[in-house]
């Protein structure tokens, strides 16, 4: 589903995993324009994938590779630079069980992360780099961006749902029984315990946007085979 808004601002919905659980919309803002909005009631998590700009009105650069952390209820505006689009991805988090305890991340205000400046992990042959999580402030849900070398890994699964947005690179996706083609701009729902494994079937990294609801260790892998 997509549709135009205020200014041009094109909103489209790449993946709804239904039953009030995570959404996955891409979000391109007209160079020169502006786009407000509200998170909602389980907060967002948003990447820019191109382009640059500003977040109002705290005022912070945008650019490709960083991360944004908007607690529930959080009004924002995204500004454009002249130089182009800004094209940005949203994890729209499902609602909690009650209200946000006092003190806890999603208490407190919006958050920034640079892809730059997270240090990068390794399992296996991966890599990956964690923008927000539990400890990087947001205890709601984690989000990170995964690098795949040519090859196939293990199956294995994770006891939290899993959706993943292809940045670079084309592959395989082996979930189950069940095979499908992977290429820049697919989006996919893994549901928790489901087994699986990404395949990078060219020549140069496969690069992945993840979110884990709740949040959790990309390293922590269950069932491997």
């Amino acid at each position: 589903m997509s549709g135009y808004g205020h200014n041009g601002v094109l909103v489209r919905t790449i993946l709804d995993t239904g039953s009030g659980g995570l959404v996955r919309r891409l979000t391109e803002v007209p160079a020169g324009t502006r786009h407000d909005g509200t998170a909602g009631p389980g907060g967002q998590l948003w990447f820019v994938i191109m382009g640059s700009g500003l977040l109002e009105p705290a005022g912070w650069l945008l650019r490709p590779g960083v991360g944004l952390w908007l607690p529930p209820g959080t009004h924002y505006g995204l500004a454009a630079g002249v130089a182009g689009p800004l094209r940005l991805d949203c994890a729209e988090l499902p609602a909690g069980d009650g209200p946000v305890p006092a003190g806890s991340a999603q208490a407190g205000g919006p958050a920034l992360a640079d892809l730059r400046d997270a240090p990068t992990e390794v399992t296996g042959d991966r890599r990956f780099r964690v923008l927000f999580g539990p400890g990087r402030g947001c205890g709601a849900a984690t989000q990170f961006v995964g690098e795949i070398p040519p090859g196939r890994a293990p199956g294995h699964s994770h006891p939290y749902d899993e959706t993943v947005l292809v940045l670079d690179g084309q592959g395989m996706l082996h979930a189950g029984v069940d095979s499908r083609p992977l290429a820049l701009g697919d989006c996919v729902h893994l549901p928790p315990g489901r087994q699986h494994c990404l395949e990078n079937t060219g020549r140069r990294t496969l690069r992945v946007l993840g979110v884990f609801h709740p949040g959790g260790s990309p390293a922590v892998k269950t069932g491997s085979s």
